[in-house]
């Protein structure tokens, strides 16, 4: 297999998640909503490993003739935040003008990062929040918090988008990678599992969600107040 046929095969694997984000509007649009996150997790898995296959063939130098970088981006918005805000806003969980007021405020603050050149840190970290909403929907859709819970963590985490606040890239943040990358995998797990008993209250995978995930969360902020030990 030439170099470029191996580097076109990242981008094609990259494209599969257009299709299960198609696949998971379908079954949002059906309220089946455990089948929606079932095909985002999937989606969120391809993107996590095309980006170190995208690397590892250097699809930069060797599939030039496609925008890995954009393609990625284009995907990201609609498992990270379009059918996400779709499936929180049609479900009820955020009932009346808090529903409104969700929709709005993740589509629109969620373009405006996406866009930002200065999302990226140093060490391949995010300032401020990724607007990674796939996993703060599910997890609300897991816990079934009062409207007015999610509202506040709705607001906070929008704000974050925009505030010198770090968060890691489970992958491609070296510090602390040997932790962040099995919490990743693990929240992927979780979250898998809990959409499979249709977000059934007393899974255990409850529980691993709310670890993996205040982990992820808060790991990239605690980095920035640990200062790291010279080499």
């Amino acid at each position: 297999m030439t170099p470029h046929i191996r580097a076109l095969s990242v981008h094609l694997l990259t494209a599969t998640g257009a299709v299960f984000a198609m696949l998971a509007m379908l079954a949002a649009v059906d309220a089946k909503w455990s089948l929606m996150f079932l095909w985002l997790v999937v989606a969120f898995f391809v993107d996590g490993i095309d980006g170190p296959l995208a690397r590892r063939y250097n699809v930069k130098t060797n599939a030039p003739e496609f925008d890995g970088v954009l393609l990625d981006l284009i995907i990201d918005y609609l498992t990270y935040v379009f059918i996400p805000a779709f499936a929180l806003f049609k479900s009820g969980l955020m009932d009346g003008w808090t529903g409104w007021f969700a929709i709005i405020v993740i589509t629109f603050a969620s373009a405006m990062y996406f866009a930002d050149t200065r999302m990226k840190t140093k060490d391949n970290s995010f300032s401020g929040f990724p607007g990674c909403w796939n996993m703060v929907v599910l997890v609300i859709f897991a816990l079934e918090p009062n409207f007015w819970v999610s509202f506040v963590l709705v607001t906070v985490v929008a704000v974050s988008m925009f505030l010198p606040l770090k968060f890691i890239h489970p992958v491609r943040t070296e510090r602390w990678r040997n932790v962040s990358l099995p919490i990743a995998l693990a929240w992927t797990f979780f979250a898998g599992w809990a959409a499979w008993v249709d977000f059934h209250p007393e899974s255990w995978a409850h529980w691993g969600l709310i670890v993996t995930s205040v982990y992820l969360l808060f790991a990239g902020i605690a980095q920035q107040v640990i200062p790291e030990r010279a080499a």
